[in-house]
């Protein structure tokens, strides 16, 4: 059995959009080749539109809707035309995420798959969350299934994006949350300081850590919680940004990550986990990365440049293909809904 899967990912912290051809196949066990990728920058007019999303009218939203659609058929078209593509299966997309609130029942991810199919005539697989919030599931994390069949050999993965999340293997099952935020917050706190992004965590190395902002942050609630649970921006809205009004830029850098550094290294070491493979954009925060290590035995992994920007999207070409197939790609344990299923919209 072999698939050829263009995958789709754009994260929430806005760094671009994530494209990769993936070929898959199966014999005893599922094997994957990376062929080609790109991360494709937003234009500074689609990262203000997908930023500002979340306080759109409903016609408006619905109008984004079918323009981010057609937006992602277009850069599937281009990346086509550029690596002189052929033979793909399909196309197999995440969407934008506006709105993540599980507990109403309800995930909003952008970019509607009927206006990609239009654009490449390429079936299309989208909307994976939907399904599972309504399930009573957390509709996040959804890379575990991936994590399971594809990266078994270690003992945890760890997604440092706009969000960190977690699967590891606890009692022979999948487990997986979300722990902390991550760029959703470093990267607004660098714009302050006229920077995309903290890049290495340099801005951080600078600042003072704030050591009573530190004990209300590492105070939330949500780190009392068992799993499975997930964060979205609302949930920063309400609790984070509200506590770093009024701080200096490099102090709320320096602090924050060292909140990070914390709750990760509190979970690695509760779970006694020996080796843990890091991805996604917060692996290339070499500051963060070191108080990991210090505040844990386990070993770290930074994979190959590919795997870490391209694991989410790798994941969910991925979980395209085991749709197609009527295969389990979701699991329960991991998300928290009512039983593993299978998820997905095709167009």
């Amino acid at each position: 059995m072999k698939f050829r899967v263009i995958g789709l990912m754009s994260g929430t912290s806005l760094d671009g959009l994530d494209i990769c051809l993936v070929e898959f196949k199966k014999q005893d066990r599922w094997t994957f080749e990376i062929l080609n990728a790109d991360t494709l920058p937003y234009s500074t007019d689609w990262e203000n539109k997908l930023r500002n999303s979340i306080h759109l009218s409903v016609d408006d939203l619905l109008e984004l809707h079918s323009e981010y659609g057609f937006y992602l058929g277009q850069q599937v078209k281009e990346f086509i035309e550029k690596y002189q593509l052929e033979d793909i299966d399909m196309i197999s997309s995440h969407g934008h995420t506006v709105f993540h609130q599980p507990q109403r029942k309800f995930t909003l991810q952008v970019g509607d798959g009927r206006a990609i199919k239009l654009e490449t005539n390429l079936p299309v697989i989208y909307d994976f969350r939907s399904q599972d919030v309504l399930m009573k599931g957390n509709g996040a994390p959804l890379v575990p299934i991936g994590d399971e069949l594809l990266f078994s050999e270690y003992g945890a993965c760890l997604n440092l994006g706009g969000f960190s999340n977690i699967s590891l293997q606890d009692n022979g099952k999948r487990i997986a949350f979300d722990i902390a935020p991550v760029n959703i917050i470093l990267n607004t706190l660098a714009r302050q300081l006229d920077k995309g992004f903290d890049e290495n965590g340099d801005l951080a190395r600078k600042g003072k850590i704030n050591e009573r902002l530190l004990n209300q942050f590492n105070s939330l609630d949500f780190y009392q919680q068992s799993h499975p649970k997930s964060l979205g921006i609302e949930w920063c809205n309400q609790h984070v940004f509200p506590l770093l009004e009024n701080i200096e830029p490099l102090e709320a850098l320096a602090t924050f990550t060292e909140h990070i550094a914390q709750q990760i290294s509190n979970t690695i070491n509760k779970n006694k986990i020996k080796d843990i493979l890091i991805t996604g954009g917060g692996a290339y925060n070499t500051f963060l990365i070191e108080k990991i290590k210090a505040k844990t035995k386990s070993e770290v992994i930074i994979p190959e440049k590919e795997i870490i920007d391209y694991k989410e999207a790798l994941i969910f070409a991925f979980m395209g293909v085991l749709k197609i197939n009527n295969e389990i790609n979701i699991l329960s344990s991991a998300t928290g809904s009512t039983s593993d299923h299978s998820s997905g919209v095709i167009a």
